[in-house]
């Protein structure tokens, strides 16, 4: 495995009074895609969120790249070279493209920001055309676009992505696992959950299957792929979402 980067340790957390995750531990190794999968509920997403400080934690530690970074807020941890792209397309429909851009960049000044948001554009060359377009008048795909956008705008070394196919077309779903692909191959790490497991798993160097807050399997994506463990309990009654 390469490097850590990214260390989770017998994590427990929930919100509230509210328990999610039960005793988790997971490694990202740098250059890696490592995905999260499993059923509606079974935490994938809480533990994205915990890494992101969005969470009650009641013991455990989240480590990246060997500090403890365990409860820190989620604009501390942006400076430390994260970033978390979440299930809702978190956008701000009122302001432009361009202005929702100038937001993930927040911690860029002057001409960075412009910088970024060109490196953004030639990522997405779709968003640079609507770049004055409000982005509630976006299609799903565009604003899925102008999320995972918004969330490189730092240059993240580790790229979370929170269900990014989530209601979107089978065409609109294999570009933006492309597009993944694309980032992971320029050098960032990915950390995804996502509820298309077979897509996930064919891309992925490691995975873990969540199932009621703990780790049910983990290995190799397409061992996991192949396991038919897995695919009887994960994979067999997978289909597509057709919202686009």
């Amino acid at each position: 495995m390469p490097d850590r980067i990214l260390e989770i340790r017998d994590l427990t957390a929930g919100y509230g009074q509210s328990e999610v995750l039960h005793g988790v531990s997971m490694e990202v190794g740098a250059g890696e895609i490592v995905t999260m999968v499993g059923a509606n509920g079974a935490g994938k997403s809480t533990s994205l969120r915990s890494v992101f400080g969005l969470t009650d934690i009641r013991e455990g530690t989240v480590r990246f790249r060997g500090q403890d970074i365990t409860g820190l807020r989620s604009h501390h941890l942006v400076a430390f070279g994260l970033a978390l792209v979440p299930q809702e397309r978190s956008i701000f429909p009122s302001l432009t493209v361009y202005e929702n851009l100038e937001m993930g960049g927040f911690t860029l000044r002057g001409e960075d920001v412009r910088v970024h948001i060109e490196k953004v554009f030639t990522r997405f060359p779709r968003l640079k055309e609507r770049f004055r377009q409000k982005a509630g008048t976006l299609s799903g795909g565009e604003r899925q676009m102008l999320a995972i956008g918004r969330g490189l705008m730092t240059d993240p070394e580790l790229l979370m992505l929170d269900e990014p196919s989530l209601g979107l077309a089978p065409k609109i779903v294999e570009a933006v696992f492309e597009q993944i692909q694309l980032i992971h191959e320029s050098g960032t790490t990915i950390f995804l959950v996502e509820q298309n497991a077979r897509r996930a798993l064919s891309i992925a160097d490691r995975a873990y299957v969540l199932e009621l807050g703990k780790i049910r399997y983990h290995g190799g994506g397409q061992e996991l792929l192949g396991d038919p463990q897995v695919q009887r309990a994960y994979l067999g009654g997978e289909c597509e979402e057709t919202d686009s």
